[in-house]
C-alpha cells in the first residue's frame, strides 16, 4: 500500500495516509498518558500497538487499543495497518520525558 496516497475528505482538503496514521499514534498517546505519567513510556506503549497491528484502519474505522474512531463521515479511507516504521519512527519525547 502507498503511505503518500491522497485520500479526500469532506471539504476538498486531502489528507494522506500517513496523516491517518498519525491521528492512530496521537490518539493512542494520549490514551497511554491517562494512565502512565512518563511521556517516553506512553509513546513507546503507542509505537509498539501500531507494530502488533493493535491500531488500524478497518472498513472505515480508526481501531485502537481501546475503541474505534469512525471515519466514514469524513473521508473514504482504505484499510491499513501502520506496522511500518515510516507511520511512526519519526515521533520522540523532547524535552523532559515526564
Amino acid at each position: 500500500m502507498d503511505a503518500s496516497r491522497t485520500i479526500g475528505f469532506k471539504g476538498d482538503r486531502p489528507y494522506s495516509l500517513k496523516d491517518v496514521a498519525t491521528l492512530a499514534l496521537m490518539t493512542e498517546f494520549y490514551r497511554h498518558l491517562r494512565s502512565q505519567p512518563i511521556k517516553a513510556e506512553a509513546l513507546r506503549k503507542a509505537q509498539l500497538a501500531m507494530i502488533h497491528k493493535q491500531i488500524l484502519v478497518k472498513n472505515g474505522q480508526l481501531r485502537g487499543t481501546q475503541g474505534a474512531i469512525d471515519l466514514t463521515q469524513s473521508a473514504q479511507v482504505p484499510n491499513a495497518d501502520f506496522t511500518h516504521p515510516k507511520f511512526w519512527a519519526g515521533f520522540t519525547i523532547i524535552g523532559s520525558p515526564w
